[in-house]
């Protein structure tokens, strides 16, 4: 894993997904992901993306009320810029090691 931290230098295929990610907002803020605080580090590898997030999914106070809301939104937002449009592999972490969200593109059979 990468630490997310804005002005570290970014390999190319790290810039793209960045970039990427500059669009999805935390509803909390208003602000993008990387601005406010939420992404805490990244792997970028051909056909996986791996990502941190900035909280505890197993702390009480983020699995009720707006703020499980507002990463479950994250979470899904970055499995439909990601999944299956750019890496056949993406997982979402908290800051744990805690999966919260995944994707696994089925390998197709040779016949």
């Amino acid at each position: 894993m990468k630490v997310y931290y804005p002005n570290r230098e970014w390999p190319e295929q790290y810039r793209e997904v960045l970039e990427e990610m500059r669009e999805i907002t935390d509803p909390v803020t208003g602000e993008s992901i990387l601005e406010s605080g939420v992404l805490a580090g990244l792997e970028v590898t051909e056909d996986t993306l791996k990502v941190w997030l900035k909280f505890e999914s197993q702390a009480e106070y983020n699995i009720l009320g707006g703020a499980a809301m507002a990463y479950s939104r994250i979470v899904g937002n970055i499995m439909e810029k990601f999944a299956l449009v750019k890496f056949d592999n993406v997982y979402v972490y908290d800051l744990r090691g805690n999966i919260i969200g995944k994707f696994e593109a089925k390998k197709k059979k040779a016949l």
